[in-house]
């Protein structure tokens, strides 16, 4: 066959850069949005960041409540424009929308972001003090080497032993296998080993420096845990400690109370004893930094409605440089590399905008289908699928996916994520259906109003949910119990 070149019309879609960056900008957490910009500040000149980027961003009172930054007491500059006074986010970004559409960018200076929150001169910002440094397990421990009578043969025993423990405050490995990785000619012996294993373990936190659970809690009851507790149930719990863990753990109490001989008020005491022991003494001292989460949005009882607002704090406020929006103004076309940048800074900070628009409206949408949630907590869930916000938004399923990933809510029973409001539904006897949070929410409560010595089976919770007009299967609750973290009846049972 010959070949031969032909022209063919077809439709196909083609996603602009611009587009593209919207869609990376929606699927955005806050800190990764905040870097994002912070990179396009470095590479673009001609786009300017007026605000701090986690400075501003609101903080959560002891109490619940909310607490709201005030204004720094440094302005932004001479050219920048002053703090508007609604106090609303949204508004702030109609604004800018408006002055994008009127061509404001090429008078220079701009304002092209929301400014957040309502503000008072005069007041002094009130900043959160940052939590100290806190001492690991090693550095607690080799404080304590410094003050032990012993020679300096024995605190470099003790020191390489604390060395060997993990994380936990267990020793890894036993006391031969630390010996043969010393070097020969120490000669170490094995007694000066076991010498200074008992120094370790005479440290604080007691526990430290054991080899199983069972030396871990024997080392604690020796120390004085439980100190208040009788002289006869501190005996007992060492007994039990020492040759009947494994019974304790499959909760068989008339084979422990064979074993011991004792009677069911007594064992009670000293299970309580070893409960209140602490299997992993070190882990107190882990180095890992609480991890806070920054809302989004925050949702506020307005009169007799739910009403969601932006967190304005978190919402960056972008402009154009005015020195080079005036450039441009006197000198069209002349520098293309400046034109081009300040394409990139108009689609970014319309994108920024469009994706806090987006959220808001989601989030609204959200608020107004759950509003029993806001009012009774997660037992008045209701069940809701992405489908539905996106009916009501008139967006894609996709879309609405990437505007609830790691996106949060400030809500009356705390922060949580978007995602956390859409689940599965669970029939009803009336033929309506039941979100299976609520589900959840509701076996919750059942499990912590049982009796410890029957504890509720799953066919017991879904009978007790049947006559709620709850239809859910034993499996069903077996699942749901499983994702609560709850145990099995038998290892819930207590003396």
């Amino acid at each position: 066959m010959k070949p031969s070149l032909q022209l063919r019309l077809a439709p196909q879609l083609a996603l602009t850069p611009q587009l593209q960056q919207s869609i990376r900008l929606l699927q955005l957490s806050t800190l990764e949005l905040n870097q994002e910009i912070e990179q396009a500040l470095a590479d673009n000149p001609l786009l300017e960041r007026l605000d701090d980027p986690m400075g501003d961003c609101l903080r959560i009172a002891p109490n619940g409540g909310i607490d709201a930054p005030r204004a720094a007491d440094s302005g932004t500059g001479s050219g920048d424009p002053p703090a508007s006074d609604d106090g609303g986010g949204a508004e702030s970004f109609a604004e800018g929308a408006d002055s994008a559409e009127a061509g404001d960018w090429e008078a220079g200076g701009a304002d092209w972001g929301a400014e957040g929150g309502a503000r008072s001169e005069g007041d002094e910002r009130e900043y959160p003090q940052l939590s100290a440094g806190s001492a690991g397990l090693h550095e607690h421990l080799e404080a304590q080497v410094a003050g032990l009578r012993c020679t300096e043969r024995d605190r470099a025993l003790v020191r390489t032993l604390i060395g060997a423990l993990d994380e936990d405050g267990y020793l890894e490995g036993s006391l031969g296998e630390i010996a043969d990785l010393l070097p020969p000619e120490l000669e170490i012996e094995p007694e000066e080993l076991s010498t200074a294993l008992k120094l370790l373990q005479s440290f604080d936190p007691p526990g430290i420096g054991a080899r199983d659970l069972r030396e871990c809690l024997l080392l604690q009851i020796d120390a004085g845990a439980g100190a208040e507790t009788d002289r006869s149930t501190r005996a007992l719990a060492r007994a039990v400690a020492d040759r009947h863990l494994d019974t304790l753990a499959a909760r068989d109490f008339a084979r422990l109370r064979r074993a011991l001989g004792c009677d069911e008020e007594a064992l009670r005491g000293a299970q309580a004893l070893i409960r209140s022991l602490d299997p992993r003494p070190g882990a107190a001292f882990g180095g890992a930094e609480s991890g806070y989460v920054i809302p989004d949005v925050i949702v506020r009882r307005v009169r007799s409605a739910w009403v969601a607002t932006l967190n304005p704090d978190v919402v960056p406020r972008l402009r154009i440089n005015d020195a080079y929006a005036q450039i441009l103004k006197r000198q069209r076309g002349g520098n293309a590399a400046l034109a081009g940048q300040l394409q990139e800074a108009r689609w970014l900070v319309k994108n920024v905008q469009q994706r806090f628009d987006t959220i808001l409206r989601v989030s609204q949408a959200i608020v107004d289908r759950q509003a029993a949630f806001f009012s009774h907590g997660a037992v008045a869930m209701r069940p809701l699928v992405l489908r539905e916000i996106a009916d009501v938004v008139a967006l894609h399923e996709s879309t609405i996916s990437r505007v609830t990933t790691q996106k949060y809510m400030l809500t009356p029973f705390g922060i949580v994520e978007l995602k956390y409001f859409f689940g599965s539904h669970v029939a009803t006897d009336t033929g309506g259906a039941a979100s299976s949070t609520a589900i959840r929410a509701l076996m919750r409560e059942l499990f912590a109003a049982e009796d410890p010595a029957q504890p509720l089976s799953d066919g017991q919770v879904a009978e007790m949910l049947g006559q709620q007009g709850l239809v859910v299967a034993r499996r069903t609750v077996a699942k749901y119990r499983e994702a609560l973290r709850i145990p099995t009846a038998p290892q819930r049972r207590a003396v």
